[in-house]
C-alpha cells in the first residue's frame, strides 16, 4: 500500500488462494534430468544472458522464477454449498537487474522496475514456455534499461543517501531439487463435504446474519532459475480452514468472529470434534458481544493471552525487524540504530524460525526451505534478552547486514523483500498461567485504576512504518474483558482497538504465562500475502491504551431469521483409517484421481 506498510488480515482473509509459498514437505533428492520445466528455463535464460548481455546497458543478474499451482476451493454456508472450484495454473516472474550491485535499477522508488509476470503453458510444452519467457525477458530488459536511466540521473541530482548500501547482495549460488511427491490432493468431495458440514453448524442460531466455510487445499512447486548458477526446485502443500460468522449489536455495531485451522495436510487438521467446538464458541462469542456494552478510551494495566500477544509482537514489533524497513528516507526506521541496545526487557527474546515446521504439536504456516530468491531458510535470532541483534533479510542489503538470511519473501508477481516466517517469542520471566489473573488484579490496585483489561483473541492490525506518517499502531481485538480488583466478576465489552507506539508500548512488559500459544495467519505487506506464524506465552503489560473502533448506525434486520426446514446434519465422523477432523468421503463415491 503507497502510504501503509506492514496491513495484516491475520487468520480471517478470504483471498486465500495463489500464495506464492505454504508448507514445504521434507527434502529429498531426485531425477532432474526428468524436469523438463527446469530444463528449459536453464537453456532459456542461457540463451538469454547471451542475447541481452550484447546490449548496452547490459544486465548483471537474472533470474526465472516459475510456480506451479493447483488450487482446490470448496464454500458453503448454512448447510448448502455456494462455490466449489478447482484450478491449476504456472505463472512465471522474470527479474532483470541493470547496473552493478552497487547501483542497479532497482534502486529506490524503482523497485519494482526488476520483476516481470506472465502465465505460462501448463503443459511441459519447451516452445511455448519458451516463447513466454524470451517475451517476458524482453519487456522486462525494457522496463529496467529505462527505470536505470532514471536511477543514475537521480544519483547526479540529488544528495547522497543516509545508507548507501549497494541495491543487492552478493550470494552462493544454490542447487536442491525436491522431486517427492506430495500428498495426493483432497478429493472435491470432501472439501465440499468439510464446507458444509461446518457451516451447518451456524445456521441454528438466529442472531448470526452470515456465515461462511471456506475450505482451500493448495499445492505448488517452486522452479528458480538465476544467471548466477542457482537452481532450486522445492515443493509446497497446505489446507486452511476459515469458518467465519458475523452479527450487529442493537446499537449497529457490526460484529464479527472467525476461526483459522491450517496445516500442511488434511490428515493434520484438528478432529471434528474439536472444529465444532471451536465453531459453537464463535455463536456463543457473538451473542455475549451483542448484549455487551461499549467499551470506553482507557490507558492502564492489561493482561494478553498467549494468542493475543504473538499476534501483538507480529504486528508492533515484527514488521519493524524487517530488513527493507531499515533504509531509504521514506521508512520512519524505528530499530535501524539501536543494534546492541535494549529493545524489549531484558528477559524476552525473539527468533523468527522458517525452518521449525511445527510447534506444540501445532503446524507453523510460516515454515519454508528456500525463500522466494532461491535462498535457503535459516532461524534468525532478532532479540536476545532484550537487546536487538539483526534483522530479517532478503537480498536487499542495509547498513551493517549485506547478506540474506533466508527471508526474502513474495506473493507470486511481486518483487520479495525481507519478510517474517515463524516469530517466536520466549521469556525468562515466567509466572504459572494460573497466576497471572492475579498478578493483574495487583497492578491495578497498585495504579489506582478502576479495572484492567484481559484480552483473550485479537483478529490482526496494521502497523504504519513509513516516516511521513505517525509511527502508529492499531491492534484489532474481539475478545475483551474489563478484570475488576473488588471481586466482581469479569465483564465482557466490546468496540475497542489497542493502539500506541511500539517503543513505549513493548517497554511495559511486566511478566509472562509459561505456555506458548501459536496463531497461524496470512500477512499482507509490499510484497504481497503471504502465510506467517507467530508464538508467545500470556503477558502482563503494565499499560496498553484502547480506543474506540469506529462503528455503523445500521439497525439488525427487522424480519426474524427464516426457520429451518430441515433438522440439522449430525456430524460425520472420521473413518477409522482417517482419524481426523474432515468428514470422509461416502464409501460409494471413488476418490478424483485428479
Amino acid at each position: 500500500m503507497k502510504n501503509q506498510s506492514g496491513r495484516d488480515i491475520l487468520g480471517w482473509v478470504l483471498g486465500i488462494a495463489l500464495l506464492a509459498t505454504a508448507h514445504a514437505w521434507a527434502a529429498t533428492p531426485g531425477d532432474e534430468k526428468s524436469d523438463a520445466l527446469l530444463s528449459t528455463m536453464q537453456q532459456e535464460l542461457e540463451r538469454a544472458q547471451a542475447s541481452v548481455g550484447k546490449l548496452d546497458p547490459a544486465p548483471y543478474f537474472l533470474s526465472y522464477a516459475v510456480y506451479d499451482q493447483s488450487v482446490s476451493t470448496a464454500i458453503a454456508s448454512q448447510g448448502a454449498l455456494i462455490n466449489s472450484s478447482h484450478a491449476r495454473r504456472r505463472t512465471a516472474d522474470v527479474t532483470v537487474r541493470i547496473g552493478s550491485p552497487a547501483l542497479d535499477n532497482s534502486h529506490g522508488n524503482e523497485r519494482k522496475s526488476a520483476i516481470s509476470s506472465g502465465v505460462l503453458a501448463l503443459e511441459d510444452n519447451q516452445d511455448a514456455i519458451a516463447h513466454e519467457l524470451w517475451r517476458l525477458t524482453y519487456e522486462e530488459y525494457r522496463k529496467a534499461s529505462k527505470a536505470y536511466v532514471n536511477v543514475k540521473t537521480g544519483t547526479r541530482v540529488h544528495v547522497q543517501e543516509e545508507d548507501p548500501s549497494p541495491d543487492f547482495s552478493q550470494e552462493k549460488p544454490q542447487v536442491h531439487a525436491d522431486y517427492s511427491e506430495l500428498a495426493p490432493p483432497p478429493d472435491q468431495r470432501v472439501l465440499e463435504t468439510m464446507a458444509r458440514q461446518y457451516s451447518s453448524y451456524l445456521r441454528k442460531y438466529p442472531y448470526i446474519i452470515s456465515s461462511f466455510a471456506i475450505i482451500t487445499a493448495q499445492r505448488s512447486r517452486l522452479h528458480f532459475a538465476s544467471s548466477e548458477g542457482s537452481h532450486v526446485v522445492v515443493p509446497s502443500a497446505t489446507i486452511r480452514v476459515v469458518i467465519e460468522a458475523g452479527a450487529r449489536a442493537a446499537d449497529g455495531m457490526d460484529l464479527m468472529r472467525v476461526e483459522t485451522f491450517q496445516a500442511e495436510s488434511i490428515e493434520h487438521l484438528p478432529a471434528e470434534s474439536e472444529i465444532a467446538t471451536r465453531v459453537q464458541k464463535i455463536a456463543t462469542d457473538l451473542k455475549a458481544l451483542s448484549n455487551a456494552p461499549l467499551a470506553e478510551p482507557f490507558d492502564g494495566p492489561a493482561l494478553l493471552s498467549g494468542r493475543a500477544a504473538a499476534v501483538f509482537f507480529h504486528e508492533v514489533l515484527g514488521h519493524r525487524l524487517e530488513g527493507h524497513r531499515q533504509r531509504g528516507e521514506q521508512e520512519g526506521q524505528t530499530f535501524t540504530k539501536k543494534v546492541g541496545q535494549q529493545v524489549l526487557p531484558e528477559f524476552i527474546s525473539v527468533t523468527d524460525d522458517p525452518t521449525l515446521r511445527t510447534l506444540n504439536g501445532m503446524d507453523l504456516s510460516g515454515w519454508y526451505e528456500f525463500d522466494n530468491e532461491g535462498m535457503p531458510a535459516s532461524r534468525v535470532e532478532v532479540i536476545k534478552d532484550g537487546i536487538l541483534k539483526n534483522f530479517l533479510m532478503s537480498r536487499l542489503p542495509i547498513k551493517n547486514f549485506g547478506s540474506s538470511n533466508g527471508h526474502g519473501r513474495a506473493q507470486a508477481g511481486l518483487m520479495p523483500t525481507g519478510r517474517q516466517g515463524n516469530l517466536i517469542v520466549t521469556s525468562s520471566r515466567t509466572t504459572k498461567d494460573s497466576d497471572l489473573r492475579k498478578k493483574l488484579i495487583h497492578e491495578v490496585k497498585k495504579q489506582g485504576k478502576p479495572y484492567g483489561l484481559y484480552f483473550e483473541d485479537i483478529q490482526g492490525g496494521f502497523t504504519l512504518t513509513q516516516r511521513s506518517l505517525p509511527q502508529a499502531f492499531e491492534v484489532l481485538p474481539v475478545m475483551v474483558w474489563r478484570v475488576y480488583p473488588d471481586g466482581r466478576p469479569d465483564e465482557l465489552v466490546r468496540g475497542v482497538n489497542i493502539v500506541g507506539t511500539p517503543l513505549a508500548a513493548l517497554s511495559r512488559i511486566v511478566m509472562t504465562g509459561e505456555k506458548t500459544e501459536v496463531f497461524n495467519g496470512i500477512c499482507g505487506a509490499e510484497s504481497g500475502s503471504i502465510p506467517v506464524a507467530a508464538a508467545a506465552p500470556a503477558m502482563l503489560f503494565s499499560e496498553i491504551e484502547v480506543q474506540k473502533r469506529a462503528s455503523s448506525l445500521s439497525r439488525p434486520p427487522t424480519l426474524p431469521k427464516p426457520e429451518s426446514p430441515s433438522p440439522l446434519p449430525p456430524p460425520v465422523s472420521p473413518s477409522p483409517e482417517a482419524p481426523v477432523g474432515p468428514p470422509a468421503v461416502p464409501p460409494e463415491k471413488e476418490p478424483d484421481p485428479s
